[in-house]
């Protein structure tokens, strides 16, 4: 279900942060500067599938808002179990820095991503100048081809892909420095087969196969300077077990969507840190005349 609606506007189901990724796991931060219109393309919280999301300033102040940007389903999934109202979420959907902007598909993976990526972020749209992106792929792509041939996107390809989207991205002003790139969680194969097993299905996914894609996104970070959250790794840390932060094996539950904020608001954090309050604090609201102090500048 979608999170609570603030001054009138809807906001997405999806990723926080404006954020690129297959309908469940993926998802694109982006949040624009100030003085420019909010952009921030970021994964609604980890779905793992495939998100994006945005985080944009606005000029004049405005309400927040969270759209639905590209995504995968692992985020989608895990959005099912997620409320607003009991998490650490909950501070970034008030958070009075940026606009939020998310995109989630849930089942894209990164091959029909590169494809809409133009559709949703260029120049001259008002999602300019974004002051973080993350991409949040991997779930839906590493599929196993025999079982599940069309969310399956061979590893090299996948690779290829990544990289276009770093591209095109570098192409209408995004630079490297401001994209975060998240691998895909780890995969519960036991809850995952129960559940491929009542949709009469066999196993589609590994882990060991998960692991490979994660691995390949970050050494696309490397690559192009930009920053990653290594999901894969963190969650299976010293051999912990990691079945709680997966609802069915494959999208995230409430604690694993806490768990990726935790981790993922840090590279968010130092993107965003200088960034002024659209509005003021209502302690600084001048008591006898508020327009003087809500219809400024709105640099507070």
């Amino acid at each position: 279900s979608s999170p609570p609606t603030r001054h009138g506007t809807s906001e997405s189901a999806q990723p926080l942060l404006h954020n690129l990724c297959h309908g469940g796991l993926g998802r694109l931060p982006w949040v624009s500067e100030p003085g420019r219109s909010p952009t921030c393309l970021s994964p609604a919280l980890p779905h793992p599938h495939g998100e994006a999301r945005a985080v944009s300033r606005r000029a004049l102040p405005a309400s927040s808002q969270t759209h639905p940007l590209p995504h995968q389903s692992v985020a989608a999934g895990g959005r099912k179990q997620f409320s607003a109202h009991n998490s650490p979420l909950t501070f970034f959907f008030h958070f009075r820095k940026c606009d939020v902007l998310n995109r989630g598909f849930s089942g894209y993976n990164t091959r029909w991503a590169k494809i809409i990526l133009p559709r949703l972020v260029r120049k001259g749209s008002g999602l300019d100048s974004p002051v973080a992106v993350t991409i949040f792929f991997g779930a839906n792509d590493s599929a196993l081809k025999d079982e599940n041939p069309k969310q399956h996107v061979p590893l090299e390809e996948f690779v290829a892909n990544l990289r276009s989207m770093v591209r095109y991205l570098r192409s209408v002003d995004v630079p490297e420095g401001r994209l975060i790139l998240i691998t895909p969680p780890p995969l519960c194969e036991a809850a995952w087969a129960q559940e491929c097993l009542q949709q009469g299905c066999k196993l589609n996914r590994l882990n060991s196969v998960v692991g490979e894609y994660a691995r390949a996104c970050l050494q696309v970070a490397q690559d192009c300077g930009a920053d990653a959250l290594d999901l894969w790794s963190l969650m299976q840390k010293d051999g912990q077990d990691f079945s709680s932060y997966l609802s069915d094996g494959l999208h995230l539950s409430p604690k694993g969507n806490e768990f990726v904020f935790s981790h993922l608001w840090p590279l968010i954090e130092k993107k965003v840190s200088s960034l002024p309050f659209l509005l003021p604090y209502w302690r600084d609201i001048a008591e006898a005349r508020p327009e003087l102090s809500l219809l400024g500048d709105g640099d507070h």
